[in-house]
């Protein structure tokens, strides 16, 4: 349903075939974001660090495809998306390389090839373990976390920044992004990420919550 409601208010569409739909998370609450996409008939490629939540997915049926490589990922989606396939397909990787590589398409081909965007990491944890930082593989990022916490934090902070500016300069050229009330943006704002509403008091953010502007 949020898919579903994101298309119709942003997209202004009732059929979301051709359409695609970034985000990451393939563990908990977050798994049902793959049977997401495809109910709603769009192509979904949903990044995951870990392996073990990205097969379970998978084995479950929840995810159609698996891959580790970005160049596939991309040639995926754009056959999907011309052929107007649904299709949900994982990225076993970080979420900042593919938003960061559909930064680099746009750049190189003018082509903006995400409609709708979100995030479900555990953001509400983020030094923990609920969000892992780009510069870091998943191994390396746990044994981090476990021998200097502070320095995780720090780059769990640089990779937000990271992560908000990708988004914002696809969200510049069209796609439109929410907030999944993970945390996401507030953690974000607090790294000193680019999230504030321009003209507004510092506790609005340039992208909606799917609570207030989506489902409500």
């Amino acid at each position: 349903l949020t898919v579903l409601n994101a298309g119709r208010r942003y997209l202004k569409a009732e059929d979301l075939s051709g359409k695609v739909f970034v985000t990451s998370g393939l563990g908990g609450m977050s798994g049902a974001q793959a049977k997401a996409a495809v109910i709603a008939g769009c192509v979904g490629v949903i990044a995951e660090v870990d392996e073990a939540a990205l097969l379970k997915r998978h084995k479950q049926g929840w995810l159609m495809e698996i891959s580790n490589n970005l160049d596939h990922c991309i040639a995926r989606l754009r056959e999907a998306r011309k052929n107007k396939i649904a299709l949900s397909l994982g990225y076993h990787g970080n979420v900042v390389d593919l938003w960061e590589r559909l930064v680099h398409e746009l750049d190189t081909t003018g082509e903006l090839l995400v409609d709708l965007g979100s995030d479900q990491t555990s953001c509400h944890n983020p030094f923990s373990g609920g969000y892992y930082p780009v510069q870091l593989g998943f191994e390396e990022g746990k044994q981090l976390l476990s021998s200097n916490p502070g320095k995780f934090r720090t780059l769990v902070q640089e990779s937000l920044k990271r992560h908000v500016a990708a988004i914002n300069k696809l969200a510049d050229k069209g796609m439109f992004f929410w907030d999944y009330g993970n945390a996401f943006l507030l953690e974000a704002q607090r790294a000193g990420a680019d999230v504030a509403k321009k003209g507004a008091n510092k506790t609005e953010f340039r992208y909606p919550s799917y609570v207030q502007h989506i489902m409500g």
